[in-house]
């Protein structure tokens, strides 16, 4: 029996006819209603004509996460009276509950899209609604993408409705064609925010860390909380591991502690979401309790204010999931969960200061995450650069780059991008390409069911204590009576039914730690990883990896990488789940790694020439090389000018200046005079190095190189100004007193350093291509007396000042009143009457 008054009490009916009638005019609609008013089980039912009004439609629903289609299914399964499995069914990964008689399906976005990609037309679909679109999961933008396709390609009667409850409303209306958008106004009550930072500064997350101190803390506010408030509390933390902490500290408060996350039961899912039965509870959870769900009870939130976001390190291969701080949005939904039911009241672990510097929304996945999985969808889909797909925020290039890479090297791609047969199985396995990959091959080399077991591990990391040794891991894993191991269980026979009972390889024996350890192989290729000494190693991609001191596999000479992060203070990942290889599993799994040739390198201010069989970074054997490719040679000598300088060549003083004459007829003059910095030196080594360069073979040969010689060929010779050079950039200037004073061009002005006595007679300040000298005055010691880029005035006005100065300590040369009406001279006065 229909539950009408619940209905009818749900606030979202109000915006249903506007919601109608844009989907009756456009076919496309954004629907914009906050939590609690029913948009993700009302809004279904009323479009599927299940509750009285207008024609049964058959409705699918996309939900980003598992626990959010289940609840969503019950719930609507509930409100008409019935179980799921009839006229409201779901379909997860692992689970499918719908019945012949079903017209609403709640579905994963991951499980769309497999069935969009194997039936594009949706055939027998009329509806679909994309729940939670505000939160950017990069499964929810490819699955609107691929539903405009059909609608404008195949299916123009397909209706599409992307929902949410504080999204872009703006940005999803204008990818869906200038959609209409349909607001609905939700019954929340107050909600007082209590700001409750640490008394104490916390250390900032990083990777997957977060510091025990601000977990204590968030534990002491749930206390508090339950100390000062009515009501069950819901505590939002960012993982798994850190929900099982605070649980811990929570030991005999006087209320039940429930653990809600992806991982959990599906029965203590059902039970924290069917409400208290008596007694107060404490719920602890992940971003999951976001959104879609509506924990009955709750009155008190605590907010830790941090979240988990997938990252990618594409230049080290690591993939992985990072603790950020949550965004205002998240927040805001959040503080949202205790006024759903009646005023409340949300406790926030940080400084109300530090919530204006948050990000206002958390980040697109499609923009920080690994796109290998979304590239193979592409590519099957046929637009493997994903350019022509309508996205919100479109792929970033060099993560495109990346995934391409590694479909190109499991075979999943050809070198187009298209697809391949092999890559359309993978797309279909319901699995990251990357294990598709190992499934596979690893189905032929070591048996479907091993394969299977070890990839089910790989899909959803084992709890820590389960261990860092893989194949120990898939022995507890085997044994085991917890929820993880029940998961695990079930994710098996789904894989191995995928492969089928006539899959290559099932028969395969050898042991288990073998099968594991080129399993993981398959899947990360660029992580197998040789032993470096004393728990170190160095992963094929390049990067370094250590094992916790504990760690039993710190004696493997190879690893096979599963799972690594790399703190952000840390020169090398830290591996948290390996299996032990071999060299030859190395090669098999990573052969399309292995390079060997001539490497002739500069290191540690010497050439250095060798053969080398490498598998990525990984060196497997080297031998000296006798006679090296000249070309190679010449490669790494320059890169040792590079690294060390053009000092690496002889270089003279009278060289150093010609160096610097021409950098000061550059700077001033400009063309055709060349740059003679050390940038653009090295940039050009073929027009001034050559022959020299090409003959050399080693660092002593750089030091024969005259610079001097190969400086003179950078001069202007075709246009005729290399014969100026003595003239605009003199190397001397002949003095009054005859003698050739050196210029010194190393500063902003050129330099004139001679003794005062040299220029009597010398009206004006000689200049060089244009600039006046700078003259530095000496005394007849050879002391600086005065400095003047302006002779004439000196003669006028300093020069009385120095001569009162300098008579007295220099009494044997000459000092006249008038140094215009006197000979310049280098002698003294007797020197100068005996001459």
């Amino acid at each position: 029996m229909i539950r009408t008054e619940a209905l009818d009490r749900l606030p979202v009916r109000t915006a249903v006819p506007a919601l109608r009638r844009a989907l009756d005019d456009r076919g496309v609609a954004v629907l914009c209603a906050p939590p609690g008013t029913g948009k993700t089980t009302l809004v279904p039912l009323v479009l599927a004509g299940l509750t009285g009004e207008g024609p049964v439609r058959r409705v699918v629903v996309a939900e980003p996460r598992r626990i959010a289609a289940r609840a969503a299914a019950r719930r609507m399964a509930w409100l008409l009276g019935e179980q799921p499995g009839g006229r409201i069914g779901f379909t997860v990964r692992g689970e499918r509950v719908v019945g012949r008689d079903t017209v609403v399906e709640v579905v994963t976005t991951g499980v769309l899209l497999q069935r969009l990609q194997r039936d594009q037309e949706l055939a027998g679909v009329d509806v679909v609604i994309i729940d939670e679109c505000h939160e950017r999961h990069l499964d929810a933008d490819t699955v609107a993408a691929f539903l405009l396709d059909v609608r404008e390609a195949i299916r123009p009667d397909l209706r599409l409705v992307a929902a949410s409850a504080t999204t872009d409303a703006e940005g999803w209306a204008r990818l869906l064609g200038d959609a209409p958008v349909v607001e609905a106004e939700g019954v929340s009550y107050p909600v007082e925010v209590l700001w409750a930072p640490p008394a104490r500064p916390v250390k900032p997350p990083h990777g997957m860390r977060v510091d025990p101190a601000l977990l204590t803390h968030v534990a002491a506010t749930v206390r508090r909380a339950l100390g000062e408030r009515e009501g069950d509390v819901l505590c939002f933390l960012p993982g798994v591991g850190e929900i099982g902490r605070v649980a811990g500290q929570l030991a005999g408060v006087d209320a039940e502690v429930l653990q809600v996350h992806g991982r959990a039961p599906a029965a203590v899912q059902d039970a924290v979401l069917a409400g208290s039965s008596g007694g107060r509870r404490v719920v602890l959870a992940t971003s999951v309790a976001e959104s879609s769900l509506t924990v009955p009870g709750v009155r008190v939130v605590v907010d830790s204010g941090l979240a988990r976001e997938p990252r990618t390190d594409h230049a080290r291969g690591l993939s992985a999931l990072t603790t950020v701080r949550a965004s205002q949005a998240a927040g805001r939904q959040r503080a949202g969960r205790a006024g759903r039911e009646a005023p409340g009241a949300v406790y926030r672990c940080w400084d109300q200061a530090e919530d204006g510097r948050l990000a206002r929304f958390p980040s697109p996945e499609i923009k920080v995450a690994d796109l290998a999985a979304f590239a193979l969808q592409a590519a099957c889909w046929g637009d493997p650069d994903a350019s022509s797909l309508a996205l919100l925020d479109p792929p970033p290039a060099g993560a495109m780059g990346a995934a391409r890479e590694v479909l190109e090297a499991i075979g999943a791609v050809d070198g187009g991008g298209r697809v391949t047969e092999r890559g359309v199985r993978m797309s279909r396995l319901g699995l990251h390409p990357r294990l598709a990959r190992a499934l596979l091959d690893g189905a032929r080399e070591a048996g479907a069911r091993r394969a299977a077991e070890v990839v089910a591990l790989l899909s959803e990391e084992p709890p820590r204590e389960y261990g860092d040794d893989l194949a120990a891991a898939l022995r507890t894993a085997r044994r085991g009576q917890d929820g993880y191991a029940a998961r695990w269980k079930q994710e098996v026979r789904r894989l191995s039914s995928s492969l089928g009972s006539g899959s290559p390889g099932t028969g395969k024996g050898g042991s288990d730690d073998a099968a594991v350890g080129l399993v993981a192989a398959l899947a990360f290729p660029e992580r197998v990883a040789r032993a470096r000494g004393d728990g170190a190693f160095l992963m094929a991609s390049g990067t370094g990896a250590e094992l916790r001191d504990a760690s039993r596999l710190r004696s493997a000479p190879w690893l096979a990488v599963a799972v690594a992060d790399r703190p952000s203070h840390a020169a090398s990942a830290r591996v948290r789940l390996a299996a032990v290889i071999d060299e030859s599993t190395a090669l098999l799994a990573a052969g399309h790694l292995r390079v060997r040739g001539e490497e002739v390198r500069w290191v540690d201010g010497e050439v250095v020439a060798r053969a080398v069989d490498r598998l990525g970074a990984v060196e497997l054997a080297v031998r000296p090389l006798k006679q090296p490719d000249p070309e190679l040679v010449r490669g790494a000598l320059v890169e040792g000018l590079r690294r060390e300088g053009p000092g690496l060549l002889r270089w003279t003083r009278d060289t150093e200046q010609l160096r610097l004459r021409l950098a000061f007829l550059h700077r001033v003059l400009g063309s055709p005079w060349p740059d003679v910095s050390d940038g653009a030196l090295l940039a050009e080594t073929g027009a001034w190095l050559e022959p020299e360069l090409s003959r050399a073979r080693r660092r002593a040969d750089l030091g024969r190189i005259d610079a001097g010689q190969a400086l003179r060929r950078l001069l202007p010779w075709a246009t005729g100004e290399a014969v100026r050079l003595d003239e605009l950039a003199p190397e001397r200037i002949e003095v009054p007193s005859g003698s050739r004073i050196r210029v010194e061009y190393g500063g902003e002005q050129p330099v004139l350093a001679v003794k005062l006595q040299e220029l009597f007679g010398l009206a004006e300040t000689p200049r060089v291509a244009g600039v006046p000298v700078l003259v530095h005055l000496l005394s007849p010691a050879g002391r600086p007396a005065a400095v003047t880029a302006d002779l004439a005035s000196f003669w006028r006005d300093g020069y009385k000042a120095v001569r009162a100065e300098l008579r007295g300590r220099y009494p044997k040369h000459p000092w006249p009143e008038d140094p215009a009406t006197v000979p310049a001279t280098r002698f003294t006065s007797a020197r100068l009457k005996r001459s």
